[in-house]
């Protein structure tokens, strides 16, 4: 089946999801700690006016007293620093390094902390990773503030990441994903950018999706089920948590009825959540029945998020295929509507299936009963997972 013109999904996915591709940017694909922690600290370290980070996982380690320093450095510089921790997702981070930078001037503020006059809340958390830097240059991704995501994945102790560098236009969309979650975090402030950074000549079409948790569908299901629908010769996904809902089950399905080509990539033996791998195992046996390749990465936790839809366009951000990211949590991705940085993604998808192990259809069909129930035990929880 023939795939469609770049002009073909741009049209199609700014009518579906009602944000517009920002053209002429920068993009740099970020591979693993080693190459993402020096940009993103580079960043900070040249900010002069602001510096704006939001993120789910802010744990211990080296790294994260060094990205404290350096905020902190900001700071008692003069520059304006606000950060967003998710109150779980960063309940294990030190508070030496939270008394560090607010005695420097950072600006910190918590997402949703348990309220017994709102308990429901707790259940839906910010999952975004954002820094924005004199809002000229952003991050995004997968990648946490946390010792498992130093390095180059070597080894179990090394996580395996992806995450984006971007200049340009889009920028003002993961500005405005940060600001919605600073904005509820505490007291809104109407602190507008009085400057546009200057965007480069010939860059890459970008679209940011930020999602917000809600009853129901959020964006980033949208988002995810039309680029599956789109889809016309090839889907390749990667996923740090594979438990997709019925719907997102269905599309994919769906297309391999139609004769697409889909890979997906997920963790193997080191992933830090047994229960997102229980939960996903039924959806995996049908998938493996309806002839799609599925394999489980070897060397340590997988957790990067991306999807390549022939060849042409590319999404990488937080967003897992699972009910929470579905669902429950704050995300953001960034589209890239660009053949050459998704031919980028789809060869680092090569790299990592040289160090992952496929998963045989015949023998997982005859997966033990023991097994069978535990995954029918984690499908008790599965909108938790």
């Amino acid at each position: 089946m023939q795939a469609g013109t770049l002009d073909t999904y741009r049209i199609q996915l700014e009518y579906a999801l009602g944000s517009p591709f920002f053209t002429d940017n920068q993009v740099e694909i970020l591979v693993n700690g080693d190459q993402i922690f020096p940009a993103m600290l580079e960043a900070i370290a040249a900010a002069k006016d602001s510096v704006s980070m939001v993120t789910f996982v802010y744990w211990t380690g080296d790294i994260a007293d060094r990205f404290a320093n350096a905020l902190a450095e900001r700071a008692e510089a003069g520059v304006d620093v606000r950060l967003v921790l998710d109150c779980f997702g960063a309940s294990r981070m030190s508070r030496r390094l939270v008394r560090r930078m607010r005695d420097s001037g950072v600006r910190i503020r918590w997402f949703r902390p348990f309220r017994w006059s709102r308990p429901w809340q707790y259940d839906k958390r910010t999952h975004r990773k954002i820094l924005v830097c004199d809002a000229r240059v952003a991050f995004t991704g997968g990648v946490g503030i946390a010792s498992e995501w130093e390095g180059d994945a070597r080894d179990a102790s090394e996580w395996r990441e992806t995450h984006l560098r971007i200049e340009g236009r889009a920028v003002c969309g993961l500005h405005s994903a940060f600001l919605d979650n600073w904005g509820e975090a505490g007291k809104w402030e109407a602190k507008l950018i009085n400057y546009a950074p200057d965007p480069p000549a010939r860059g890459v079409s970008v679209q940011i999706v930020r999602a917000s948790s809600t009853v129901g569908w959020t964006e980033s299901a949208a988002l995810m089920r039309f680029l599956l629908a789109m889809a016309r010769q090839r889907i390749r996904l990667t996923s740090a948590y594979f438990a997709p809902d019925e719907v997102f089950e269905r599309e994919l399905l769906n297309a391999a009825g139609r004769g697409v080509d889909i890979d997906i990539l997920i963790p193997g033996r080191h992933c830090d959540s047994r229960l997102s791998q229980l939960a996903g195992q039924p959806a995996i046996a049908r998938l493996l029945e309806a002839g799609v390749s599925i394999r489980r990465f070897q060397p340590t936790m997988l957790h990067a998020k991306v999807v390549t839809i022939d060849s042409m366009i590319a999404c990488v951000g937080s967003i897992n295929l699972n009910h929470r990211s579905m669902g429950k949590d704050e995300e953001c991705s960034a589209l890239l509507l660009c053949p050459r940085l998704t031919g980028i993604l789809d060869r680092q998808f090569d790299l990592d299936c040289e160090r992952a192990q496929p998963v045989d259809r015949d023998r997982f069909v005859r997966r033990g009963l023991l097994e069978r129930v535990k995954e029918r035990l984690a499908g008790l929880i599965v909108n938790q997972l």
